[in-house]
């Protein structure tokens, strides 16, 4: 789809080599906990979340066609006899774990896709850490909606910003339970960003080694001089 052309920006964040690990998040995710974590994963690896061909944004393959979802392969085996091996594992680039680098950089710029760039360094992470909303009646097994760190809503009708419930599975109570946290989070004063008091601290920690400096130096002595009024 023509839209899809501006997720090739997030190829950029590759170039953030002043940082040594990022955990890149979709616009449409929100977190609800700590996942602080994840930047102690090993280095050398690229962590996403497998994931769910239910999801109708893959309506239009064979894995959907046939109902094979890698989330629970056993369900629905996929066949090999007629169709060869099966399709190798595949994350959703809504949420992941990367290295900064140049050197990758310009050769993401140079390939087609994260997944087949990624396929022998991928890593997979367990499904709260990007939950899918297909996840919820197709896999309930493998997820809880009040235990998901990482909502993704990406399904058709989960915006919470925009959300009516009259959408395919949209009126089902664990999706109102994942707009009624995203609305609390939205609502909640005391994580909103305050420039002015991130600007003092600011300040404050600049100020910090210029009032240590003359402590460390020991007794001042002070001489008198004439005002100056």
């Amino acid at each position: 789809m023509p839209h899809y052309v501006i997720n090739y920006s997030k190829l950029r964040i590759w170039q953030f080599v002043e940082y040594r690990k990022i955990v890149y998040l979709d616009a449409d995710i929100q977190v609800f906990e700590s996942i602080d974590h994840l930047f102690d994963l090993p280095n050398g690896h690229f962590y996403a979340v497998k994931d769910c061909f239910c999801e109708r944004t893959w309506s239009h393959t064979r894995q959907y066609e046939i109902g094979y979802c890698q989330q629970c392969p056993e369900r629905a085996p996929w066949p090999e006899a007629a169709l060869g091996p099966p399709p190798p594992a595949y994350f959703n680039a809504g949420m992941f774990v990367h290295e900064p680098s140049l050197d990758t950089c310009d050769r993401l710029l140079a390939a087609d896709f994260l997944n087949a760039f990624f396929r022998d360094a991928f890593r997979p992470l367990p499904p709260d850490y990007n939950l899918v909303f297909a996840m919820l009646w197709r896999h309930p097994e493998m997820v809880a909606a009040g235990e998901a760190k990482v909502v993704h809503y990406c399904a058709a009708g989960s915006k919470p910003w925009r959300y009516t419930g009259k959408e395919e599975n949209m009126d089902r109570e664990d999706v109102k339970v994942l707009v009624r946290r995203w609305w609390d989070v939205y609502a909640d004063e005391s994580l909103d960003y305050n420039v002015h008091s991130a600007a003092a601290a600011a300040d404050e920690r600049l100020r910090q080694p210029l009032l240590a400096a003359p402590s460390e130096a020991g007794a001042m002595q002070c001489i008198a001089a004439p005002s100056a009024a």
